[in-house]
């Protein structure tokens, strides 16, 4: 959550706020050895495995508030179609290589081993667990050949060499035109993006393949589930996994596109559409160089503006391990932590691995919903609510003359919507979230600077023009904090009666005097040690 899909929610909810036309993509990548591992684990179909965790993972997505377009499957039917189509095309402008090569194989189970089907000792790391796809720990992408002392994850046996044939993509005949697409921005002669405006760890991680020369790679697999091969004579061969997944961002558009009376082409056949990945480290490669040469090999596709890979999110100081059960499910956190999704996405963006590996605590979660939400921006709201409604029974008072003070206030104010904006569209979330506190901050010290409860028998008019100020700044958190915290500002926007506005409206007079607040609820609610503690006690 914390490294692709919170970032990318905050991202195009900014997006959407700001009126632009923004389709957020995603799915379950329902192919590949973990699918079929997992359900040899579980005893039982590759079908249902995958029926049961996108249901899972679905429903927890979108009560966590990750508004997705939509979220597609690449076992539908639409996917296998499209990915076969793109693959053919590739063939026939013969992009691939057939190769007959030797293997590994486990005679034992009768089955060939590539990515999760064998083991071994990293060769860079030298960490053991390390599968034929890519080590985990150190987060190389690597070739089964590579391993030290591979094992079949199967049997456990060591593998023998047997021939068999695939399709490779020679990535190493595409370095140069790569290498100024990722390195200046540059496509075909002309300005594409501004490579600038790329993370340096993405940039760095782009050259360090390139510059150590790139290597052809198998774009088919010896397995029965996946996308089948759509060429005479390839029974028992499917798509490799990354060769299928991205091609379902496609697949998944179109359906979206279909479903909403909207052109798919004008997304992806489009030069003004920008595309833009929310991923982890560990998938870099596959879309910075993979899925980028396989766009431009096809001819008709628009390729990524931007890539913003974060970094890793430890817990508790140790690396995220779901099979050591290291790491925090979100479906029982909203079960655990019923109408707090906001305390969690404040915790996580605020920790974000945006620019190197950062580590989650709950002490930490607890101490930023109880010191920051729940202190500072519940805290403020509640005031300047209590204190209209106590005054004026909710009836928002009429701002009168400003002295230099309030100036300064509003001039504030109304830059915090760009600042705030400039940082999300730069990829700072934590940067954008500390100045979305900060304005918190701002109202808070504005109230305690002018504490309208001890003018309000001895000057009515200034008491009406503080808290008018107030509520304006109220007004522009309720708008603001959406991307960041949308259950608390749709909660907010209810407390002050708000309709129909934007980004566009904040930072501005935004209540009119005489507009009707409702009466305040708590935004926040504190996080006690309890609730703490059992949390530490399930890892």
């Amino acid at each position: 959550i914390a490294g692709a899909y919170l970032p990318a929610d905050i991202y195009v909810r900014y997006l959407k706020g700001k009126g632009h036309d923004v389709a957020f993509i995603c799915g379950s990548d329902e192919h590949g050895a973990a699918i079929t591992l997992q359900a040899k684990k579980e005893g039982i179909s590759p079908q249902k495995i995958i029926d049961k965790y996108h249901s899972i993972n679905k429903k927890t997505f979108a009560d966590f508030g990750i508004d997705f377009s939509i979220y597609h499957r690449t076992s539908e039917k639409l996917h296998h179609d499209t990915a076969q189509d793109f693959f053919k095309t590739l063939e026939e402008k013969n992009v691939f290589t057939k190769k007959t090569t030797e293997q590994f194989y486990d005679d034992k189970n009768k089955q060939f081993l590539a990515d999760r089907y064998i083991s071994g000792e990293c060769p860079k790391c030298g960490g053991a667990g390390a599968y034929g796809d890519q080590c985990e720990k150190c987060g190389s992408t690597l070739s089964p050949e590579e391993l030290i002392n591979p094992k079949s994850t199967l049997s456990g046996n060591t593998p023998i060499k047997k021939e068999t044939s695939h399709w490779y993509l020679p990535m190493q005949n595409h370095e140069k035109w790569l290498k100024e697409w990722i390195e200046k921005g540059e496509l075909d002669g002309k300005n594409h993006h501004d490579s600038k405006a790329w993370k340096s760890q993405v940039l760095g991680q782009c050259k360090s393949w390139i510059d150590g020369g790139l290597q052809e790679r198998a774009m088919t697999r010896d397995l029965d589930w996946g996308v089948k091969v759509p060429l005479k004579d390839t029974q028992g061969k499917v798509l490799y996994v990354w060769l299928d997944a991205p091609i379902g961002y496609i697949s998944a558009t179109k359906q979206w596109a279909a479903d909403n009376g909207k052109n798919w082409e004008d997304y992806w056949q489009n030069e003004d559409t920008e595309l833009v990945h929310f991923i982890g480290k560990d998938n870099i490669v596959f879309h910075c160089i993979i899925f980028p040469i396989i766009l431009k090999s096809h001819g008709d596709y628009i390729l990524p503006t931007n890539v913003p890979a974060n970094e890793f999110l430890n817990l508790e100081g140790k690396k995220l391990s779901t099979s050591r059960n290291w790491a925090i499910w979100l479906h029982e956190y909203l079960e655990d932590f019923k109408g707090q999704e906001d305390a969690l996405r404040y915790a996580l963006c605020a920790t974000a691995p945006e620019g190197k590996d950062t580590d989650f605590t709950w002490a930490d979660f607890q101490a930023r919903n109880n010191n920051e939400l729940v202190a500072i921006f519940g805290n403020f709201i509640n005031r300047v609510v209590v204190l209209t409604h106590k005054y004026w029974e909710g009836n928002v008072p009429r701002p009168n003359n400003l002295d230099n003070y309030d100036k300064e206030v509003l001039v504030k104010l109304a830059e915090f919507p760009k600042k705030i904006g400039d940082s999300i569209e730069k990829f700072r979330f934590r940067e954008a979230l500390a100045e979305l506190m900060n304005l918190a901050r701002l109202g808070n010290k504005y109230l305690a600077d002018t504490e309208p409860w001890k003018l309000k028998t001895t000057d009515e008019k200034r008491t009406e023009t503080i808290l008018n100020i107030a509520i304006q700044i109220a007004a522009s958190l309720a708008i603001l904090s959406e991307p960041f915290l949308p259950f608390s500002s749709e909660k907010l926007k209810t407390i002050l009666a708000l309709k129909n506005v934007n980004w566009n409206d904040a930072g501005g007079i935004i209540i009119k005097e005489n507009h009707q607040l409702n009466q305040a609820t708590h935004l926040f609610e504190k996080i006690e040690d309890e609730k703490i503690a059992k949390q530490l006690e399930k890892l």
